[in-house]
């Protein structure tokens, strides 16, 4: 890609990325559903066996997201009715920042990565009997932490194609493996040694030079027997600030990948009667583990979705994200949120003036100044991660930020005792008015939070009773300011004058306010939910506003509705919104928003699915560094769930919830000992304190 095109791109990217990602979205939305295309492996993952499809699920597109601590890729990918693959592969390297001109757009300067974008121009020139080969007809696509398409054989040779990120170099890969499936050898003609593309331009300051290469390495020729097979790779490196551009072994690297893919598999695992829920529980982990990039403030975790790279955010990363890293114990996952909250305790001011919401190009550009509630969202995110933890040193580290952020809270009280804030994370798209739910709602979770952790900490008795009285009194102005009959049902309006049901509703259901319940339920679930989860505002005047739908209000509801103990009505809605996810139109993660957006796979809302199942179906509530709660939600049709590997209060243990009888059989057991640290049999809906 030219230097020239640099600038440019910064401006289009999110509409041509995203645009690929909707298609089949949006060419199937109204439309009778169609055949299934995909199924679970037994040995994981989901493939579609494209060679027995019927012709009513063709032409399919699609596109993956997979990135690695220096790199990301989106591979958008298509199929004919004739059953042919066509590739595009959206490369970035989100540490190597083009220079901009002065003309650029703002979004230009904060979405400044180096990127390429490589067609099916790029592929390796092969030839047999002095005759090109292309690929035949695709016979079936995997994903499973990787993307795969097998090809029918062309004259002799089966093509597997296997595309992935490396894990710590600049470099995204795809893998060719050509099999001989004929009983004679096969002479395979290149053309040339080597094939490559270089692209050079400058950096942020002018001075450091990025470059580019896109290569394939084959000899000239080589020759495959019969039965074996000849493995090379599709290389895009990338190298800058008086870097030298370095080949990569890509089956190293994709052994790499695979003990990445290991490592979150094997930890936090949960195990129901239904495959689904288990397998877009683990993909969920992919997803929110992967990306992780190496940053100048750190390691940090970033949402993607060829938009959002080495930045963190108050909602995606403090709030939705960090506390699942507390449960899956990955050490990077612990690294980026240590990152994340360190940055924000930079913005700490005396006269509690709002602190910037995101940190966007590793905080290199300048901070938009909005007050969302960011301060509720990162003391609702940095006390749970402390507790759960089990980390007395993270957590007392966090206790400087949490106090200010709770302190900025209550100095935003108006007077209905309800909290201020300029928008809440939707960021002006719809009206919140000068006090919004979200934002309240938030800072009370936090002070629950808080409670717990000031007196893990041994603070002062007088915090912990000063943030409790505080709690207690907002949880009354929240029911006395945001309580209201909305579309005829007994919840809450999101703002003083709101007269339409929004997906926010939910927020008070997840931190413990359960006093309209029936009514937010109903909301939620018969007047919010649609195919694709809980729109945000459904009935809307404005159709730009009611067809709008963003998977993290449909996560937290999932977890808000399990909390209030609707357990069969959010089981349904969870298989179902699970099953569209893993095994739908758009695969195989959840999503960020549609229509804007295009359901980008954004990866902090795979953290809020496993959450959803964490602290919503199993209830589980951390009370100190070595405690927490547990209130089951047992679905009527089980007989049992697990939750095998949980690696937080600083051990690594399993849930198992087993029916007995009426009751619930609760036993909390430590994997490496095999000791019983609780045993315990409750009703359906009670609640047990397990205590390391």
């Amino acid at each position: 890609m030219p230097f020239s095109r640099f600038n440019l791109i910064f401006v289009i990217l999110h509409a041509v990325t995203s645009l690929f990602a909707a298609v089949s979205f949006a060419e199937e939305t109204d439309k009778t559903r169609l055949p299934q295309r995909w199924a679970i492996d037994v040995a994981g993952g989901i493939s579609w066996n494209v060679a027995d499809a019927p012709v009513s699920t063709l032409p399919h597109r699609d596109s993956l997201e997979m990135s690695g601590r220096k790199v990301a890729g989106i591979v958008k990918w298509s199929i004919d009715k004739q059953r042919q693959l066509t590739l595009e592969r959206t490369i970035f390297f989100p540490q190597l920042h083009p220079v901009l001109k002065t003309n650029q757009s703002k979004w230009g300067a904060y979405r400044s990565y180096l990127q390429t974008v490589v067609t099916d121009d790029h592929l390796p020139r092969l030839f047999v009997n002095s005759k090109r080969l292309t690929p035949g007809r695709v016979e079936k696509v995997s994903i499973n932490g990787y993307l795969e398409f097998t090809h029918q054989p062309v004259a002799g040779l089966r093509v597997v194609r296997r595309l992935f990120p490396s894990t710590e170099q600049r470099a995204f890969l795809e893998m060719w493996t050509l099999v001989n499936e004929t009983d004679a050898p096969i002479i395979v003609g290149t053309g040339t040694a080597t094939s490559e593309h270089k692209t050079y331009g400058w950096g942020k300051n002018g001075t450091s030079q990025l470059r580019m290469l896109i290569a394939t390495r084959n000899p000239p020729s080589f020759t495959i027997a019969p039965g074996k097979s000849h493995t090379f790779s599709l290389d895009v490196i990338a190298a800058g600030e008086g870097e030298s551009i370095q080949s990569v072994n890509a089956t190293d690297e994709f052994l790499k990948r695979q003990a990445f893919l290991k490592t979150v598999s094997e930890s936090l695992i949960l195990e129901t009667p239904d495959p689904v829920l288990d397998e877009l529980f683990r993909f969920s982990k992919i997803r929110a583990s992967e990306s992780i990039y190496d940053s100048e403030l750190g390691l940090i975790h970033s949402p993607g979705g060829g938009r959002y790279y080495v930045g963190i955010w108050a909602n995606d990363q403090a709030e939705y994200v960090n506390p699942f890293f507390a449960y899956l114990g990955y050490d990077l996952g612990h690294k980026s949120a240590m990152n994340c909250y360190r940055a924000f305790s930079g913005e700490m001011n005396s006269d509690y003036r709002p602190m910037r919401y995101a940190f966007e190009i590793e905080g290199l550009v300048p901070p938009i100044i909005l007050d969302r509630g960011d301060a509720a969202m990162i003391a609702y995110g940095a006390t749970h991660y402390g507790l759960a933890s089990g980390d007395r040193d993270k957590a007392t580290e966090l206790w400087p930020l949490i106090e200010w952020c709770l302190e900025y809270c209550d100095h935003k009280r108006n007077a209905n005792g309800v909290i201020e804030s300029q928008s809440d994370e939707m960021e002006g798209r719809l009206k919140t008015g000068d006090a919004n739910l979200s934002t309240s709602s938030l800072y009370y979770g936090a002070l629950k939070h808080a409670v717990d952790l000031s007196a893990a900490l041994d603070l002062p008795a007088e915090q912990r009773e000063k943030y409790s009285s505080q709690a207690k009194s907002l949880a009354a102005a929240i029911e006395s300011h945001f309580g209201s009959t909305v579309e005829g049902l007994e919840t809450y309006r999101y703002y003083d004058g709101h007269e339409k049901l929004r997906h926010w509703i939910c927020l008070p259901l997840v931190v413990g306010i359960d006093q309209r319940t029936e009514g937010t339920v109903e909301g939620l679930f018969d007047r919010l939910w649609t195919e694709n989860g809980i729109h945000v505002e459904k009935n809307n005047p404005n159709p730009k506003v009611s067809n709008v739908f963003w998977d993290r209000g449909t996560l937290y509801a999932l977890r808000g509705t399990f909390i209030a103990g609707e357990t069969e009505r959010s089981l349904q809605k969870l298989t179902a919104f699970s099953r569209e996810r893993l095994l739908g139109r758009r695969v195989p993660y959840v999503v960020e928003a549609f229509p804007e957006g295009n359901m980008a796979h954004l990866s902090a809302e795979s953290g809020l699915y496993c959450r959803a199942i964490i602290e919503g179906m199993f209830g589980m509530l951390p009370t100190g560094l070595s405690q927490f709660s547990l209130t089951p939600r047992l679905p009527e049709q089980w007989t049992g769930m697990k939750l095998r590997h949980v690696k937080a209060f600083g051990h690594d243990f399993r849930i198992e919830v087993d029916r007995k009888d009426q009751q619930l059989n609760i036993r909390v057991i430590e994997e490496k000992s095999n000791s019983v640290v609780l045993d315990q049999a409750i009703e359906s809906g009670e609640t047990v304190r397990v205590r390391f």
